[in-house]
């Protein structure tokens, strides 16, 4: 499995930009993705040191579309805090 395979897209929310400070980002992975591997994702893709890396599992919404009903995807996220010696991510860097 490929870096790029791992991490879908970052996840650019209120909370998120409140992060971006203290080196905390957030990103949506791939659902059977272990710490691990988000971890060895970041580092090659961005080129930083992953502090740790926290995940948690999103339960899809209920949508109703008139009579019909069902859920949105599952999806999984990753919060990655980065060492204090490491040098920020630079797509974050322009957002805020």
């Amino acid at each position: 499995m490929f870096a790029e395979d791992i991490i879908l897209k970052p996840v650019l929310t209120e909370k998120g930009y409140d992060g971006i400070a203290t080196k905390t980002y957030a990103f949506i992975v791939k659902k059977d993705a272990n710490k691990t591997q988000i971890k060895q994702a970041v580092e090659s893709i961005f080129g930083v040191k992953v502090a740790s890396v926290n995940t948690v599992t999103c339960k899809g919404k209920l949508k109703r579309m008139g009579r019909n009903e069902g859920y949105t995807p599952d999806r999984k996220k990753a919060i990655v805090t980065l060492k204090s010696d490491s040098k920020a991510i630079e797509f974050f860097e322009s957002l805020s």
